[in-house]
């Protein structure tokens, strides 16, 4: 992951560069290029609020501005999810074993329509689309469940499969992930700094994808940088 994270930085750093080159012949604030990199902060809705606490992460994406107002952009985010101690404790009890962790990460790879109203200082836009969303779940060890144990959303967060409310017994689980296509929308404030077309953004959008057996629900608050 931190191999994952360090390439995403050095590829939205040389977009950027490029970017910047780009900008300088140009010499306007209307470029037809756009990238961004920013830093969420992953708040959980139900029913993910239940099973996992604030996140952290990145996001990076790049696309193409048709005018001043519309541009389509493509992103790529990761959030990690730290999970809460309630979703924890079923199975810290089981074994006995206080010290079993877990942890989870989101990854989403989208394709979005932007609509802007930008002044020469501060703008604000709206931003929509939807892609692919990711969830993986991990266990600091292997988890057996046991015969007569009562199925919860807690143990399908961890891959955990039910039968007649019951979770199917015996099953042994060290991780587990699950795909779906999901949707997303939001708005954004920019700020210029420096020269043009350079902006700080500060952004708040939902994302929402029905990923198996939990739904992922979660409001990214972001701060970054973008062109």
């Amino acid at each position: 992951m931190k191999r994952t994270t360090k390439a995403l930085i050095v590829i939205s750093l040389i977009a950027t560069t490029y970017c910047r080159v780009y900008a300088q012949d140009e010499g306007d604030d209307d470029p037809k290029a756009n990238v961004n990199l920013g830093m969420p902060i992953a708040a959980p809705l139900n029913p993910t609020a239940r099973l996992v606490n604030l996140g952290w992460g990145i996001t990076t994406g790049a696309g193409y501005n048709f005018t001043r107002r519309h541009a389509v952009v493509s992103e790529f985010m990761w959030n990690k999810l730290f999970p809460s101690d309630a979703a924890l404790a079923p199975f810290r009890v089981a074994l006995q074993n206080p010290n079993i962790n877990g942890s989870s990460n989101l990854f989403a790879f989208t394709g979005n329509y932007r609509f802007e109203l930008r002044g020469k200082t501060l703008g604000t836009y709206f931003i929509g689309g939807g892609g692919l969303y990711y969830r993986t779940a991990y266990f600091s060890q292997k988890v057996t469940s046991g015969t007569t144990t009562t199925c919860t959303p807690v143990w399908l967060w961890w891959g955990f499969t039910c039968t007649s409310g019951t979770v199917t017994s015996n099953q042994s689980i060290g991780s587990s992930s699950s795909s779906a296509l999901g949707v997303n929308a939001g708005i954004g404030f920019t700020a210029r700094v420096g020269e043009a077309p350079y902006r700080v953004y500060v952004e708040s959008r939902y994302h929402y994808a029905p990923n198996k057996r939990v739904d992922t629900r979660i409001l990214g608050i972001s701060v970054g940088i973008r062109y």
